[in-house]
């Protein structure tokens, strides 16, 4: 039988390259229901190519477009919040989660409460409100895939050990456009310049927190709800090349690495075929060609980013919220031209700073604590974050 999946999400990167493997592979996927934010003629489009039972678009005064565009088909149409959280429930087996920012909690919560495997690559979701999600997970027997390069990574190399006989996990960064860049440089970097990846093809938000390093940052705060390590013991290695993605290494001195090229269609199909694999049209490595990989240490003083999202993991509590949502705000900022590339990182210390919110208990006290941090980072930036 064919596995049932819904995308939330499908029109972006993670939307797009998950429907080239499912298109490649119809006799072991069956497409239940598609999700996105505003784009109805692709949303339209999809469902159509997939027979989709369900499309959902998330903003509710498009929902007669999206009817009119599918007209004639058997897919059901339906908008807004609650249709994405019923969706996230529905009789998909697989959900793959990639609604951008905190607009996907509630669906991934409701998934997770669901008992559900999900594929999960909205980043937000457990770094804003990962205690809460990994606690879902253990009483529903929901089951979370990485879809993050790096957090792939890391489950590949831990299938089948013991979380005991790990002493620690490594995240390779590749130090985005700014590695080698001096300070100087860095002060007046354009937004053009910090969206310039020079591996990975990403959207301009990713691109620019690859750009200051705090894409790794919340990708260590990730790591610490996903495999349940603390802080001492998650690590962040600068590795150019993007071919090592993560490494894990063992109490006896051994260390396990995945290797592949820079293809998200790689761990987004581990995440598709687990606990099977399946095979992608991904580029295969040529390690003579490639010969050699670097790796060096983070610079902390030209990337700060990765210190405050450090600090905000041991702080807990409220403080990744708040590292997550002024580091958007900040960045938008940025690259609209209000901030300079330095005071990102500056928005979102003094952010941390000024930060008084209780521990969340739920995902609206989260969802609340990141709309106060928007307030005032907005404000912090009309100011002028020094």
């Amino acid at each position: 039988m064919r596995r049932k999946i819904a995308i939330l999400g499908a029109t972006g990167s993670i939307g797009k390259s998950t429907l080239d493997l499912v298109e490649r592979n119809r006799d072991r996927f069956e497409v239940v229901a598609v999700t996105a934010a505003t784009n109805v003629t692709a949303l339209a489009d999809i469902a159509r190519r997939t027979d989709a039972k369900i499309a959902v678009i998330a903003d509710e005064s498009r929902l007669r477009k999206v009817q009119e565009l599918l007209a004639g088909t058997r897919c059901h149409c339906a908008a807004g919040m609650d249709a994405l959280i019923e969706t996230a429930r529905g009789e998909a087996e697989l959900v793959i989660a990639a609604i951008v920012g905190c607009a996907g909690l509630r669906p991934v919560m409701a998934a997770i409460e669901a008992g559900k495997t999900i594929a999960l690559a909205n980043k937000e979701a457990l770094v804003t409100a990962g205690e809460l999600m990994t606690n879902s997970a253990a009483n529903s027997g929901a089951t979370i895939l990485p879809v993050d390069s790096e957090h792939n990574a890391i489950f590949q190399c831990l299938a089948g050990a013991i979380v005991e006989n790990v002493s620690r996990i490594i995240l390779t960064a590749s130090g985005g456009p700014f590695r080698s860049a001096s300070a100087e440089l860095m002060a007046s970097a354009t937004p053009a310049q910090a969206v310039a990846h020079p591996n990975w093809k990403m959207g301009a938000k990713i691109s620019v927190d690859s750009a200051t390093m705090m894409n790794k940052g919340l990708e260590l705060i990730e790591a610490r709800y996903l495999f349940g390590l603390s802080s001492d013991r998650i690590d962040i290695v600068v590795h150019p090349q993007s071919i090592v993605h993560s490494l894990v290494e063992f109490v006896d001195g051994s260390v396990l690495a995945q290797l592949g090229s820079p293809d998200m269609r790689i761990p987004i199909a581990y995440a598709l075929a687990w606990p099977e694999r399946m095979e992608t049209p991904a580029q295969r490595l040529d390690l003579a060609a490639i010969t050699r990989l670097d790796f060096e240490a983070p610079d902390v003083t030209r990337f700060p980013a990765l210190r405050l999202a450090r600090e905000a993991l041991e702080a807990g509590g409220a403080a990744p919220i708040v590292l997550n949502a002024a580091n958007e705000v900040a960045v938008a900022g940025f690259l609209a031209g209000r901030l300079r590339f330095p005071e990102i990182a500056k928005c979102a210390e003094e952010a941390l700073v000024q930060s008084d919110f209780a521990a969340p208990n739920c995902i609206g006290d989260v969802l609340e604590i990141d709309r106060a941090t928007r307030a005032r980072v907005e404000v912090l930036m009309s100011e002028g974050c020094h």
